[in-house]
């Protein structure tokens, strides 16, 4: 059984904007791994991404999993590091890795979309928590994402407090909406920003390299793919009279153009993940 799952919205505090604080709402941790369903049907288990790639081979450690035939169930895996926290860098490493990897992996699951061969995904979403935590057994290959009615705000800063990512909101009447995004459920993500230089442009598909200012020299940390149309328009206007030289591959700035950037975090090897622009500065 393939389904292809349910999508957030990004949410930005303050969380006052909407009654996340009282009990129609549920707070539930956001963890940093990657989507996943699973299904066992004919009494198989199947595994697959949320753009429907099957990867059960990836992953033998799911395999024996103890829930009922006709069980499709929705979460997050995670690799963690030795604090217990998830490491996305580790999880993507086991996934590219496969079952050679190294890492134990843990399904972390939220959801749960058909129980005994009967499609739920109609039922309010408290009455899907009550469901899946009455058959789910947690081991140390498959765990339940912890959740709270309301308390969004103070969730949210245990979570910075921590080293998490952030976390989900969901109205806790709401249905699941296969293979669409709701507003029913929004993200709230922790971002760190950065001023950082442009130091060329991608040919072929958008990206910029971004360079950091650091003891007076810029160290490049990677490449920004997420600006608005029009801050990209404003980059093309002016970028011209920065240009210093290109290979096959880029076209490069002298550090002329100074942006603010919003990111995840920094990776191992040094660089900003997943930036995204903010403003200009000064141009």
């Amino acid at each position: 059984m393939v389904i292809a799952p349910m999508l957030l919205h990004q949410f930005t505090p303050p969380f006052d904007d909407l009654p996340f604080e009282e009990s129609e709402y549920i707070s539930e941790l956001k963890l940093d791994g990657f989507r996943m369903t699973l299904s066992k049907w004919d009494n198989k288990i199947k595994l697959y991404t949320r753009h429907l790639n099957e990867i059960t081979s990836k992953f033998p450690e799911f395999l024996n999993i103890d829930i009922p035939n006709g069980t499709v169930l929705d979460g997050e895996v995670v690799v963690t590091d030795s604090y217990g926290k998830p490491d996305f860098e580790e999880t993507m490493s086991r996934f590219a890795a496969g079952k050679n990897g190294e890492q134990q992996a843990q399904f972390c699951v939220f959801d749960i979309l058909y129980y005994k061969g009967e499609r739920v995904t109609s039922k309010p979403l408290i009455e899907r928590k009550e469901l899946l935590e009455s058959i789910l057994v947690p081991n140390d290959s498959i765990v339940l994402v912890q959740w709270t009615r309301g308390n969004a705000e103070a969730l949210f800063n245990l979570t910075k407090e921590q080293g998490l990512e952030g976390i989900v909101l969901k109205a806790a009447n709401s249905r699941y909406k296969i293979k669409k995004r709701s507003y029913d459920w929004r993200k709230v993500v922790h971002f760190s920003y950065a001023q950082t230089y442009i130091l060329g442009v991608r040919k072929g598909d958008f990206g910029l390299l971004l360079g950091l200012e650091e003891a007076g020299k810029i160290r490049p940390v990677g490449v920004m793919e997420f600006m608005t149309p029009e801050a990209r328009k404003h980059f093309y206007r002016i970028h011209r009279d920065f240009i210093v030289g290109e290979d096959k591959k880029y076209v490069y700035l002298a550090p002329k153009i100074k942006i603010k950037v919003k990111f995840r975090c920094f990776t191992k090897t040094g660089k900003l993940r997943i930036p995204s622009f903010v403003e200009y500065i000064d141009s």
